[in-house]
């Protein structure tokens, strides 16, 4: 096959073109996809109309699939375990309302963060389908991590040149109101420590590595003030040169890498359907401290 890539934004960000998602990629095409993945940091695949089975199957010519740990908010898909539901009908087509548990976590996205941070081994990357998709907002934002390291500010460089961040499940659930995780879900999931500066594995490039919907603490810092420096970076980092906004059509399937962007999604109308389904590729390496 013959990708046509095209840049969207200066800073990261590419529609893919030429790639039907359904068929198995040759050699030659997986390394094009990586390359390219690698280069832009989010892939943008229009016009792919796949359904589940395919999803996971493309998934699997990338990576593992991972199987999603909380199973009490219905938000794993029932038929095909590796389906991650970021939707606001259930299983019954039903609108579900904003106060509902599993909106609750959802809107846990609006905040920048990225996928499974909270794992001893966290996600390489994210694939999401746009099935029925929102005009009222609902845009997901990506921002370059690379870029924001480079010209973060001396004074916050200082603050977490050498230090780790503890990333929470739990956190998530403290944030938005959703129910806390089951003593099950506690104990498959506990608290973990990550470098605030990170070296990809693949490009060899520095990135700064948050997740302010899981980090609860900073080394050597108290709690109010290890907040506030997330939430100071994520400012910072949130800086139109550094960021791509996407305005979803049917059937996009997008792509990105969990290790050197973060990403939040913009509100829309809560009485608007929209029914999005995530694959996320397992971990394969540890992170490591630049």
């Amino acid at each position: 096959m013959s990708l046509i890539v095209t840049p969207r934004h200066p800073a990261l960000g590419a529609e893919v073109r030429g790639l039907d998602l359904r068929r198995p990629m040759d050699a030659a095409t997986r390394q094009a996809v990586i390359d390219a993945w690698t280069r832009h940091l989010v892939l943008v695949f229009p016009e792919q109309p796949i359904s589940d089975e395919e999803h996971v199957a493309f998934t699997r010519q990338l990576g593992e699939p991972e199987i999603f740990q909380q199973t009490s908010l219905g938000l794993r898909s029932d038929r095909v375990k590796e389906i991650f539901l970021v939707s606001n009908v259930d299983k019954h087509d039903r609108l579900m309302t904003p106060a509902e548990p599993s909106q609750k976590q959802l809107s846990s996205a609006r905040q920048w963060h990225t996928d499974s941070s909270y794992l001893p081994t966290p996600s390489v990357g994210s694939l999401l389908h746009g099935i029925e998709i929102s005009r009222t907002g609902g845009l997901t934002q990506f921002i370059n991590m690379y870029l924001v390291w480079e010209e973060l500010p001396d004074a916050l460089r200082r603050q977490v040149e050498g230090k780790r961040a503890r990333h929470d499940f739990g956190m998530m659930s403290r944030l938005v109101g959703s129910p806390a995780p089951s003593g099950a879900e506690r104990a498959a999931l506990p608290p973990v420590w990550h470098p605030l500066v990170r070296r990809h594995p693949v490009s060899g490039r520095t990135s700064l590595y948050i997740s302010s919907i899981y980090n609860d603490a900073v080394e050597g810092m108290e709690e109010g003030a290890a907040r506030r420096l997330i939430e100071e970076l994520s400012e910072f980092a949130a800086q139109p040169q550094y960021m791509y906004r996407h305005a979803w059509e049917p059937h996009d399937v997008l792509m990105w890498d969990n290790r050197c962007t973060v990403h939040a999604v913009t509100s829309h109308d809560p009485t608007e359907r929209r029914v999005m389904h995530r694959t996320t590729i397992v971990g394969r390496e540890p992170v490591v401290a630049a």
